[in-house]
């Protein structure tokens, strides 16, 4: 099972890196290659979707926008969306509340 910062992968073409959680707030470093699709979801957490490097096309609730090098994505809790990688790219996500179903793909290495 992966640990907190290690890199395990999460689809064709994606890697994430969890970090250790807060008592309410969690995050993790997702790389894309370019042409790599987050296939649509919806989950209950609001999130923000940091770009680091790179470009990144959200779709959501039938909307597009594109948000590139420090540039950052609000995702409310409860919409559907979707993204693709328009060029290599990295992104840091931000969740709250803790997302139980990430945590639990990965251990904390004791």
């Amino acid at each position: 099972m992966p640990r907190f910062n290690e890199w395990h992968g999460s689809g064709p073409g994606i890697e994430r890196k969890i970090f250790p959680p807060g008592e309410t707030i969690m995050s993790m470093m997702v790389s894309l290659k370019s042409g790599s699709v987050g296939a649509a979801h919806s989950h209950p957490h609001e999130q923000l979707t940091f770009v680091v490097s790179g470009r990144l096309q959200l779709e959501m609730n039938g909307a597009i926008t594109v948000a590139e090098a420090g540039e950052q994505f609000v995702i409310p809790g409860g919409a559907v969306h979707e993204v693709t990688a328009l060029a290599d790219t990295v992104v840091v996500e931000t969740f709250t509340p803790l997302r139980a179903d990430l945590l639990a793909t990965i251990s904390d290495g004791e």
